[in-house]
C-alpha cells in the first residue's frame, strides 16, 4: 500500500511528501477507510486535456481527473492534476498555489472516500470535507 507521487510530459518537484501521506492516511481513517495504492501524476494541461476527452469524452481543460479503483475496504486509484491548472485556480481565487494543490489533492481523495460534486449540495459537502480535511493537514505543517 503506497502513496506515490509521479510527474509527465512536465518538470515538477513535489515537496512533503511525507506529511501528506500522513494527512491522506488521517483523512481516510477519519471517514472509515484505509489507504491502499494511490498514485497522483502532475502533469501539463495538455496532458489532462487529452485524458479527458479519451477517457471521459470532455473536451476541457480541468484541474484534476481520478480514476477509483477503491474496494469495500481501501481507496485507490490513479489522480490526474494539471499544475498549469492549479496555478491559474490559484491566481484566479487569489490563494497560495501550495494552498490549491492541497485542496486538488484531497479533491480525489474526497471521491475515492465516495463523496460527489456534480450538484449544488454534493458541491457544497465536498467543499466542506475539503475544508476540514485542509485544517487536519494545517496541523501537520
Amino acid at each position: 500500500m503506497a502513496i506515490l507521487f509521479h510527474t509527465e510530459d512536465i518538470s515538477y518537484t513535489f515537496s512533503n511528501k511525507k506529511i501528506i501521506r500522513s494527512w491522506i492516511n488521517r483523512v481516510s481513517n477519519n471517514h472509515h477507510k484505509e489507504v491502499g495504492d494511490i498514485n497522483y501524476i502532475f502533469c501539463s494541461d495538455a496532458k489532462i486535456l487529452e485524458i479527458n476527452k479519451q477517457f471521459l469524452n470532455h473536451d476541457y481543460y480541468t484541474d484534476i481527473i481520478s480514476f477509483d479503483y477503491s474496494d469495500e475496504n481501501y481507496i485507490s486509484g490513479d489522480i490526474y492534476v494539471s499544475i498549469e491548472t492549479v496555478k491559474s485556480n490559484a491566481l484566479k481565487y487569489e490563494v497560495l498555489f501550495k494552498d490549491e494543490l492541497h485542496r486538488v489533492i484531497i479533491h480525489g481523495v474526497l471521491h475515492f472516500l465516495g463523496y460527489k460534486d456534480k450538484t449544488k449540495v454534493d458541491s457544497e459537502n465536498m467543499r466542506r470535507f475539503e475544508n476540514e480535511s485542509l485544517q487536519i493537514l494545517n496541523t501537520l505543517l
